[in-house]
């Protein structure tokens, strides 16, 4: 859309000038374009280098590359010589001069009076270096040195006691029963009567099972019928037992 028309519109603005901050330049700048220039003006070459070309007189030798010692000139033993005589060194005591301090009349030193401290034994615990003393860090085996080392500890010795006569009166009960529950064996007499016995009940079951009607048709007489015939087999079993076996144990009890 079209701005509104006004006579404002008509006066010519002045075009407004930006202001912009100069460029930054290093001050080193020109230090740098210097040394850069002798740089390539030393790199450069127009055609083959200017060097001396070897003469055939000067040819490689033989040790001409090896090392050589500086050659000795007179004023340097002269030096050497003068140093030599006003450093000379003291005369040799006589036998009769007193020996000097800390040593005896053949020249041995003697031992130091004072001894040299020993470094405290530490035990380092940690990587960053933590350490505490090792007679108390519980790694030096001290208990050896006691009086009753090696000696079982008394509560141990009062444990085993204990133990000892518990298990003393265990074995005295356990006779005991195994007493009271000794096996006894029947006689001849006894097992014979003890096999009529069964074969008497068995034959009262067996008529009783007898009497009991053909048709049965209520619960409880089943349950009757059921409790007779499991009675007579176990008494089929006893009896066989019995009869098999002449030599019977029996317990006490």
């Amino acid at each position: 859309m079209d701005p509104p028309k006004s006579f404002y519109n008509l006066i010519q603005k002045e075009e407004e000038q930006i202001q912009r901050q100069p460029r930054y330049v290093s001050r080193f700048r020109p230090t740098v374009v210097l040394e850069n220039k002798q740089a390539k003006d030393v790199m450069r070459t127009m055609g083959p280098a200017n060097v001396e070309v070897p003469s055939p007189d000067k040819f490689l030798k033989k040790h001409s590359k090896d090392p050589q010692m500086p050659e000795h000139s007179e004023g340097s033993k002269g030096v050497r010589r003068a140093c030599a005589l006003t450093q000379r060194r003291p005369p040799v005591p006589a036998r009769t001069d007193p020996p000097p301090m800390g040593q005896t009349k053949r020249g041995f030193i003697k031992p130091a009076a004072t001894v040299p401290v020993k470094p405290t034994p530490v035990s380092v615990d940690s990587k960053k270096g933590h350490k505490q003393l090792l007679e108390t860090s519980g790694l030096v085996p001290k208990y050896v040195m006691k009086k009753d080392y090696g000696e079982i500890p008394a509560y141990l010795q009062r444990r085993s006691e204990a133990e000892g006569l518990a298990q003393e009166e265990h074995a005295r009960l356990q006779k005991e029963q195994d007493g009271q529950e000794a096996m006894q064996q029947l006689t001849e007499e006894e097992r014979q009567a003890a096999l009529q016995g069964l074969k008497r009940k068995w034959d009262a079951l067996h008529k009783e099972y007898q009497c009991l009607p053909l048709i049965i048709e209520t619960l409880s007489q089943r349950a009757f019928k059921k409790s007779l015939e499991d009675a007579m087999k176990q008494l089929d079993e006893n009896i066989l037992l019995l009869e098999r076996f002449p030599t019977i144990y029996v317990t006490k009890s």
